[in-house]
């Protein structure tokens, strides 16, 4: 699609990128997940492969991991749609079908807010292999005003390519 963009992190490439250590989408987070994140209309989609030793089962994307990837996708649509910092509050998961492991194997993961309660984003996410949706969760995030998140938690704007 034209319309997906490549959300930046803002602090990356500034003073203090080298200490930081996301597990799920610091580039330079050794054995991390390395996630790379798209706006796309209301979602935050990320393209990712599982390699072999992010299995559970044999040749099986271990459950945690899913979870894993749900929650930073859901974490940088509220960076990038709400401009501050969350928090998870609630995350339930539907396993539907096992998600194969391997280069060969490109997964999507998407979220987007469906609805505001005051200071909490209800979400949607979702994987899926090949059109099928394979994992289906909703969750709750709590977002911080966005005086604490920069104050407290040193946030950033989240900008996309071009902006």
């Amino acid at each position: 699609c034209m319309n997906v963009k490549k959300i930046i992190y803002p602090s990356l490439g500034m003073a203090g990128a080298e200490g930081y250590k996301c597990f799920a989408c610091a580039p330079h987070s050794g054995q991390g997940l390395h996630m790379e994140f798209y706006e796309d209309g209301d979602e935050v989609v990320c393209y990712w492969s599982p390699a072999t030793h992010f299995q559970g089962w044999t040749d099986t994307l271990h459950g945690g991991i899913q979870a894993t990837l749900i929650d930073e996708t859901a974490g940088w649509v509220i960076a990038r749609k709400m401009q501050t910092s969350g928090m998870t509050t609630n995350l339930n998961i539907k396993y539907k079908r096992p998600i194969p492991t391997g280069e060969h194997v490109r997964l999507e993961i998407r979220a987007r807010i469906c609805e505001m309660k005051r200071m909490f984003a209800l979400m949607q996410a979702s994987i899926t292999v090949d059109g099928e949706v394979c994992t289906a969760a909703e969750l709750t995030f709590y977002c911080f005003s966005q005086e604490k998140a920069k104050e407290e938690f040193h946030f950033l704007p989240y900008k996309v390519e071009g902006e």
